[in-house]
């Protein structure tokens, strides 16, 4: 059964575009205008990934995502013209799971569109697991994270970023290491998505996001989960 893409962009020759390159691609695409009609399609066609302009009318990009986000774990990739990386940082934080700068290569759209697509899939299919190292308590086939007994919502980049780090503790794990781990594929130039990710989940599960007991950074190597002995 072919993935289901939104696009979601103001522009109808983009949304043309994106639709005819991704149904040669051999996926199934529906489209929006803006985010409010995007939000009624997405709850209506529940597709397997969104593709989501930031500058729109009516409801613009940030607001669709702080929406979408409460109610959808879907993966949702930000198309962006703008180039601040605070714009960039936004998105992230907002629970977008990668971007994508215009003008843009097709080809490289999709296959930063099937690097999501394969890492969700494989999340989905770890075998019945517990991962546990003292208060953080991870449950691979049920994608849930707990915090003592705190139930945390986390996007699919941050459980992804998680369930790497916290299965294999005390190990450090390099920036390009995590945005493979995560999205399938590393591009020299998007590592430092990963800072974002980590302060998203640091303020999520950390008991004070300023002093991290979990996460921790290992500076000019990257990021590690605290030693288990540490919790014993």
């Amino acid at each position: 059964m072919p993935k289901k893409i939104l696009v979601v962009d103001d522009k109808a020759e983009i949304r043309k575009l994106l639709k005819s390159y991704f149904t040669q691609e051999g996926f199934e695409v529906v489209t929006a205008a803006d985010g409010q009609e995007a939000l009624f399609v997405a709850r209506h066609e529940k597709p397997d990934l969104v593709l989501l302009d930031l500058m729109m009318p009516n409801l613009n990009g940030y607001d669709f995502l702080r929406r979408f986000s409460r109610e959808s774990a879907t993966p949702v990739i930000v198309l962006t013209a703008k180039v601040e990386e605070s714009d960039k940082v936004l998105g992230l934080e907002l629970g977008a799971d990668d971007y994508v700068i215009k003008p843009f290569s097709p080809r490289e759209l999709v296959a930063r569109v099937r690097a999501v697509l394969r890492r969700v899939e494989k999340t989905q299919r770890q075998p019945p697991q517990l991962l546990r190292v003292g208060d953080i308590t991870v449950d691979l086939e049920g994608h849930y994270v707990r915090v003592g007994e705190r139930v945390v919502d986390l996007t699919p980049s941050e459980f992804a970023l998680l369930s790497t780090l916290i299965g294999a503790p005390g190990r450090v794990f390099s920036r390009m290491e995590l945005l493979e781990r995560i999205q399938g594929t590393a591009y020299e130039g998007y590592e430092r998505t990963i800072d974002v990710h980590i302060r998203n989940l640091r303020a999520k599960i950390e008991p004070d996001p300023s002093r991290p007991r979990y996460i921790e950074t290992v500076y000019g190597a990257g990021y590690r989960f605290a030693p288990e002995e540490r919790f014993a």
